[in-house]
């Protein structure tokens, strides 16, 4: 079992419940507090560590997702709560900047109606950025320039 959680810490950080419910199948029922004291132990030795997986995730979805989104995830994949703040406390001043890029590259046009740009808006809600930010990058109905 240790091999296939070195394995699997190998390809890419792990939360530690993540990693638990990836072993649980291969750990027999008698064996769960064995599965514990490996998560243990390799968190330990530093081969599991739940805010290096917080920061690596908050990275790699910076270019694509809002704040909120991230949030949400790093939360769902059992990441402490003070964890989530360290990791993407970075990314808040940022986000704007963010926002704009991903409208820019998903649309680059401002909407030719109130319709097209609710979709706009609603796809950045969706990708995590807040309602404000998604109606400020918006541009305006029949406006001739990107905004922000």
């Amino acid at each position: 079992m240790k091999a296939r959680a070195l394995r699997a810490l190998a390809q890419r950080e792990h939360s530690r419940l993540e990693l638990a419910r990836k072993l649980q199948p291969h750990a027999a029922d008698a064996a769960q507090g064995a599965l514990e004291t490996l998560l243990d132990e390799l968190q330990a030795q530093g081969w599991l560590s739940d805010a290096r997986f917080a920061e690596a995730l908050s990275r790699n979805r910076a270019t694509r997702q809002g704040v909120a989104r991230i949030r949400a995830e790093l939360r769902l994949r059992g990441v402490a709560a003070e964890q989530v703040e360290q990791a993407t406390a970075a990314l808040a001043g940022s986000e704007a900047e963010r926002a704009q890029q991903v409208w820019q590259k998903k649309f680059g046009q401002p909407p030719l109606d109130a319709a097209e740009r609710a979709r706009q808006i609603r796809f950045l809600l969706a990708r995590g950025f807040a309602t404000g930010l998604a109606c400020r990058v918006v541009p305006p109905v029949g406006s001739d320039m990107p905004a922000e």
